[in-house]
Order: structure tokens, then C-alpha cells, then sequence
């Protein structure tokens, strides 16, 4: 690995004046009663008509395609009402183009978007939630940006949106439209309203971070980070059902079948309709009725939480999947823990390996330093799965040179970046070697 590493920052952290040109033209104290409020971000443009006929994508897309710089996109889903993660509104941004909003429900395909697109840099906050639904419609990105992972290397405490573009734009972005039901139609102008304003300001906002990042030394890393997005995938989990609200008040196996059994049915349902789980059955009624067990409907319904519309109408389908959780065999049902590859949970090391529970305490504090010396969080220095499956199954070399490659080599095959294993690799190599050393006895 290169040793010509960009030196850190000062300790002291810039205040918030000293971030942007915008904050220094505004001196007083945010609580001051000399300071201005906060400029609400408006349209500067106006609001856009919705694009929802081939004649306007097709505008639209050879407005794109003559702008210039970086395209801003979100996407608008219906989170909390779908089962789908589908998008229900695309808006997109452009220097020389201005904002388009368009239907993407309207459209068979958005090819002629797509290659409008093909080429240039895309701009998205938080570009895991939307990648996988632009990519359903065909739009895929072949350079980003992204604005929160941008502000998680510059060490913001707050990366939401909004924060971000009233800690470094000095406007006021507004929310009050963030968890509506994009799925309806037709969709209110205040909607849209907001959905235009979310790719008003990334633009600029990219601009301040990529020149913030070049400053302290991060622009490379940031950049590693957003090839590493470009091929992201949503994880798709072995057990989902393990993730059910208050499963931990479940002991026994039998009801951990149970549970399993009617999250199951749940989602399917779920699935049928396009609705979200929730709004089918909450999860604290699963958990009621498999530590209850009720054998016919009447007990169902009698059984504490097991109410609303879902669970009437779809009684006979929660009895079959709790008398289908009540005949399985003890070989098929569920073990206390999830199934995977990966290390116990770390409360577990001390007793399940005590070397390499010391190896994790010694990584942890090294981590944790780090993290305070570059203004990065622990997380985004190292994804945490990595360092846990390095720690419990170590390379085998023990000369510390040999052992740093090998570190490296682990690291790498694991998914790590590049600054990522430069920046860890001599900390880890120094905690497994620390982790082989018994700690010293306490003074008698």
C-alpha cells in the first residue's frame, strides 16, 4: 500500500462559520436575536408540469441532453403504503436544463431518458434507497455523486438532506411532504412542490462538499466510496422474518415457528395486494398470537393486539399458518439464533473465544481513534462485518510484516476500499498481535 496518505486534520474541528463562504457572510450566533431566520429554498424556475406522455419524455430528455455538468435525481416512492419499492415520481436536475418531474408510471420504458443520461455524472442524497428503483425503469449511473455519504466523510453530525443544505447553502429546505403516499393520483401540486425542491439545491451542494473534501485531503476516498455504489445491490436478507418487532419476547422454538409462519403468510399477502406488511397485520400481533398459539378463529380473534381489518379478513389464513407451525417436527423448527456464516454476536467472544475477544477490544479502541482523528464515522471507516469476521478468524502469519499483508489481502477480498484498507490495516495487524498476548494479571 501507498504511504503518501494525505496528512489529517487539524485537531479542532472547524466551526460551523468555517465550513462555507455563506456562513461567514453571517456572523451572529444562530440563537442571537440579531440573527436573520433562515431563507426558505424556493423554485427558482417555477414548478414544472409533470411529464406524462412519449412527447414530453421525449422533450424532456433532449432538454437533458443539452445542459452541461452533473444531472441532480431523486426518486419519490411509496414507502409505508407499497410492497413494491417501485418509483412513483422521478426528478432530475440539470445546469441549462432545469427540473423535470416525470411519471415514470406512465411510461412502458424510459430508454430515451437513458441515453439522455448515458455519460454524464448523477448527483442523489443517499443514492442506496433510490439506485434500486431508478434501475427497475432502466436508469442506471455510471459516475455519482453522493450528498449524505459526502457529509458522513466530512464528519456532519446531521446528514439528512435538509440539514445539509441549511448548514452549507443557508436555505431552509422544507419536509412536511416526506412520508406522503406517492403511489396516488393525481398527485397534489404541494407534492410536487416538494419533490422539485429535493434536486433544487444538489447541484451547489455537490460543488461545496467535492471542494470541502479536496481540502481535507477525502476527495479520492469519496470517490472510491461512489464507485463502490455504483454496483450496489439491496441485501437481501436469509431470515427476514428474524427482524419482526419484539421477537425477542419469543422463547421457545414452537413459536419461533410460529412467528416465522404468519410473517410469511403476512407477506404474501402483502405481496398479492402491494401493500405494505404493516397495513396487513403489525408485527405486535404476530408476536401475540405465536406466544399464544390459538387454535381456531375465535381464539384468534379473542387473542390481546389481534385486531383491525387484516386480521379478520384473512382469520383462516393466520389459523392454517399457526396449525402449520404446531405440526412441524422438532427437526424443522427454527434454531434460537439466525443461521449465517459470519462470527457470533461480539457479547458473545468473551466466552466463546477469549483471544479473539481481546483482538475486538484492541480494534475497537484503535477504530475509535481514528475515527475522532479524520472526522469520519467508525462505520464509514470500516464496515463493521468486516472488521468482526477479520477479528474471529485471523490470518494465520504472525511476523507483523507478513500479517499486515495478509490483513490487506482479507480486507480487500471482504469488499474494503482502497483508502479504507490503507487507513486500517496497520491498526488491525496491530490489535490481532496484541490479542495474542494474555493482559496482564490485576495488581494484587
Amino acid at each position: 500500500m501507498a504511504e503518501d496518505r494525505p496528512p489529517p486534520p487539524d485537531d479542532t474541528p472547524p466551526s460551523d462559520g468555517a465550513r462555507t463562504p455563506e456562513a461567514a457572510d453571517h456572523p451572529e450566533a444562530p440563537d442571537s436575536p440579531e440573527a436573520q431566520p433562515t431563507p426558505l429554498l424556493e423554485l427558482r424556475d417555477g414548478l414544472p408540469g409533470i411529464t406524462e406522455d412519449v412527447a414530453g419524455l421525449q422533450s424532456v430528455a433532449e432538454r437533458i441532453a443539452a445542459g452541461t455538468g452533473p444531472v441532480a435525481i431523486d426518486a419519490e416512492r411509496a414507502s409505508g403504503y407499497r410492497y413494491s419499492s417501485r418509483a412513483y415520481l422521478i426528478q432530475l436536475r440539470r445546469t441549462g436544463s432545469g427540473t423535470a418531474l416525470v411519471d415514470p408510471i406512465a411510461f412502458d420504458d424510459l430508454k430515451v431518458l437513458a441515453e439522455a443520461l448515458d455519460g454524464t455524472e448523477w448527483i442523489l442524497h443517499a443514492a442506496s434507497q433510490d439506485l434500486g428503483c431508478l434501475a427497475e425503469v432502466g436508469l442506471r449511473p455510471g459516475r455519482l455523486f453522493d450528498t449524505e455519504l459526502a457529509g458522513r466523510l466530512l464528519g456532519y453530525p446531521r446528514v439528512g438532506l435538509a440539514t445539509l443544505v441549511e448548514t452549507t447553502l443557508g436555505q431552509r429546505l422544507r419536509k412536511e411532504h416526506s412520508a406522503v403516499d406517492w403511489s396516488q393520483r393525481p398527485l397534489p401540486e404541494p407534492w410536487l412542490e416538494y419533490a422539485a425542491l429535493d434536486v433544487e439545491a444538489l447541484v451547489e451542494l455537490r460543488e461545496v462538499m467535492l471542494a470541502e473534501l479536496e481540502r481535507g485531503g477525502k476527495a479520492e476516498w469519496a470517490r472510491q466510496e461512489f464507485d463502490h455504489l455504483l454496483d450496489f445491490t439491496p441485501t437481501v436478507r436469509a431470515e427476514p422474518w428474524r427482524r419482526t418487532s419484539q421477537l425477542h419476547r419469543v422463547r421457545g422454538r414452537r413459536a419461533l415457528a410460529a412467528v416465522r409462519a404468519l410473517w410469511e403468510t403476512r407477506d404474501r399477502i402483502a405481496a398479492e395486494r402491494d401493500v405494505t406488511p404493516g397495513r396487513i397485520l403489525p408485527d405486535s400481533a404476530i408476536i401475540e398470537a405465536a406466544l399464544a398459539l390459538p387454535r381456531d378463529k375465535a381464539a384468534l380473534l379473542a387473542t390481546k393486539g389481534f385486531h383491525g381489518r387484516g386480521a379478520g379478513r384473512y382469520a383462516n389464513r393466520w389459523v392454517a399458518a399457526l396449525a402449520e407451525a404446531r405440526e412441524l417436527p422438532e427437526s424443522e423448527l427454527p434454531q434460537r439464533g439466525p443461521r449465517g456464516d459470519g462470527p457470533p454476536v461480539p457479547r458473545a467472544w468473551a466466552e466463546k473465544d477469549p483471544v479473539a475477544a481481546r483482538r475486538l477490544a484492541h480494534a475497537r479502541t484503535a477504530m475509535q481513534a481514528l475515527s475522532e482523528q479524520w472526522q469520519v464515522p467508525v462505520e464509514n471507516i470500516l464496515t463493521p462485518d468486516y472488521l468482526r469476521r477479520l477479528l474471529w478468524t485471523p490470518p494465520q502469519a504472525r511476523e507483523a510484516t507478513a500479517l499486515r499483508g495478509e490483513v490487506e489481502d482479507a480486507l480487500v477480498s471482504l469488499g474494503a476500499r482502497p483508502w479504507q484498507v490503507e487507513l486500517t490495516a496497520p491498526l488491525l495487524t496491530e490489535a490481532i498481535l496484541a490479542g495474542d498476548v494474555e493482559p496482564p494479571p490485576d495488581p494484587a
